[in-house]
């Protein structure tokens, strides 16, 4: 499968109000050409964790698409985890930011930054969220 079948096939939708957000920081930042790159690591209190960067650095093997004028960017491993998610933002009584609704993910971490996938195991069986 070459990388645009995958973007054909694959998809992380940005909401529109995310989509704004990355547009006024990349104005602020006076960071025109940059794309929003979403990505998974290993990591965080229930296995996995999301990041995201603005970045001009993509590769080959990147899926790109541009929704509601940004330029997202993912990498061929993190689709995997992340194919159906949504990227929205959030502004609430409680703080502002970036929020993540994944589908593959069946449990997540109370701070909403980490996540774990079926037949994963939890690196914190047991214990509570140290995030």
């Amino acid at each position: 499968m070459d990388v645009f079948e995958k973007t054909q096939t694959s998809q992380i939708t940005l909401t529109p109000t995310a989509a704004e957000a990355v547009q006024e920081l990349l104005a602020k930042r006076e960071l025109s050409d940059l794309a929003l790159r979403v990505f998974v690591s290993g990591g965080g209190c229930s296995g996995f964790q999301y990041g995201m960067a603005l970045e001009d650095n993509i590769r080959d093997t990147d899926i790109v698409t541009e929704q509601h004028g940004v330029k997202l960017v993912i990498d061929e491993i993190s689709i995997n985890y992340l194919d159906g998610a949504t990227v929205d933002y959030v502004d609430e009584v409680m703080g502002s930011g970036f929020k993540i609704e994944n589908p593959n993910a069946v449990s997540t971490c109370g701070c909403g930054s980490s996540f774990k996938t079926s037949g994963e195991p939890s690196p914190n069986a047991g214990g509570g969220c140290s995030c």
